[in-house]
């Protein structure tokens, strides 16, 4: 039997279209769902947005204020992709109403922030799920196996990098995303997130770090109108960057394996350069976004001089045989939200969670809250979730 789950989107920039188009999508892929999401409702401030949104998708109702929303008994489940400064508000709000929510990260600006949506999620018995989707990408997965196998070894150190050249350009409109108040920590929370998480995820819980920060652009224009992505203006007054273009980070973690993670939105060549590499005693085994669906992988008994083998992931690997039939067979960006969208709908379905959880967005929240005092102090700072 195939039940409807109303569901809502909050916020229709490019997140709240790709949460849409996974929605629409998700059955498709897995048939074997028991819940089918109908877009019930889209709620987005810009004037003229929710309605060309709907029109295109075929919600059945659209608002200006997502509190229309938290009170609409059709409503039974939120994509939140809001603003950053608003997920806290929001969050709580759709929870606390009985509904369950699927919510981009950072969950808020702080990890206070992200505790309190994952208290309001236990207290109302509804389910949560946090966006970090590169975590879903079935090549990820296969290294986290591999990792847990033991067959590149003990663990000894990690390099995570995300590099990115979307605020590059010195036009980029000074939009929320660059103040302190309304962006929260700038790169940290944007793209350190996507790093903290799959730091965790690998390789088990962070201690202890210390990190460096910068801004490299600290001028851009104020925009003349409403803006979407990564809007340019030029000629406008211009205003402060208040929040990091940059981290760089060395991690501890509780295995006593060590890290290096670092991220960057301004960084000139670099089209969404995400990966990592993972080294072990008795191998290694690496992952570049940009190239999704192979993982490099180096084990045996030669130690040095040892040969790195490319693998491409196939049905055996997560989700890949939801979308491709056979290995080397390329998946892409908006897949991973599809997998995510699926890992929602049955977290609701049988009242258990799949996926990233909104525990896994504290702990990045709190490894980001460490980054930033110890960025301010220049010492070590301790990773400590609900302090």
């Amino acid at each position: 039997m195939v039940d409807t789950l109303g569901v809502a989107v909050v916020g229709f920039g490019w997140m709240g279209r790709v949460h849409t188009q996974a929605y629409a999508r998700v059955r498709h892929h897995y048939p074997q769902l028991s819940l089918v999401p109908e877009l019930v409702t889209v709620a987005e401030e810009v004037p003229g947005r929710a309605e060309e949104a709907a029109a295109q998708f075929g919600f059945a109702s659209t608002t200006r204020d997502w509190r229309e929303v938290v009170a609409d008994p059709r409503i039974k489940a939120v994509s939140i992709t809001a603003p950053n400064f608003l997920h806290r508000e929001i969050g709580v709000a759709m929870a606390e109403a009985g509904k369950h929510i699927w919510i981009e990260k950072p969950v808020g600006l702080t990890a206070e922030d992200a505790g309190a949506v994952a208290d309001a999620v236990a207290k109302a018995g509804v389910q949560g799920t946090v966006g970090f989707n590169y975590r879903n990408a079935p090549a990820v997965e296969a290294a986290r196996e591999l990792i847990a196998s033991g067959e590149i070894g003990t663990v000894t150190h990690v390099r995570i990098r995300l590099f990115s050249d979307y605020a590059a350009h010195p036009e980029g409109a000074l939009t929320w995303r660059y103040e302190r108040e309304r962006g929260g920590s700038g790169v940290l929370g944007d793209l350190a997130s996507h790093g903290t998480d799959l730091a965790r995820h690998l390789l088990g819980d962070i201690t202890s770090l210390t990190a460096d920060t910068a801004i490299f652009l600290p001028e851009r224009a104020r925009p003349t109108g409403a803006t979407a992505g990564h809007s340019r203006a030029s000629g406008g007054e211009l205003g402060p960057v208040e929040n990091e273009d940059y981290v760089s980070c060395l991690l501890r973690f509780a295995s006593g394996a060590r890290g290096v993670l670092e991220a960057c939105r301004v960084s000139v060549g670099e089209q969404n350069n995400y990966g990592f590499e993972v080294h072990g005693t008795k191998g290694a085994v690496f992952w570049d976004f940009r190239r999704m669906n192979e993982l490099g992988i180096s084990r045996g008994t030669t130690y040095q001089d040892q040969s790195v083998t490319t693998v491409y992931v196939g049905p055996g690997h997560g989700e890949f045989a939801a979308f491709q039939p056979g290995a080397a067979n390329s998946m892409g960006y908006d897949d991973l939200k599809v997998i995510e969208a699926y890992r929602f709908l049955r977290s609701v379905a049988e009242g258990t969670p799949h996926g990233a959880t909104l525990t896994d967005a504290v702990h990045s929240a709190a490894a980001l809250d460490a980054m930033a005092r110890s960025a301010s102090s220049g010492a070590w700072a301790d990773v400590a979730v609900g302090a």
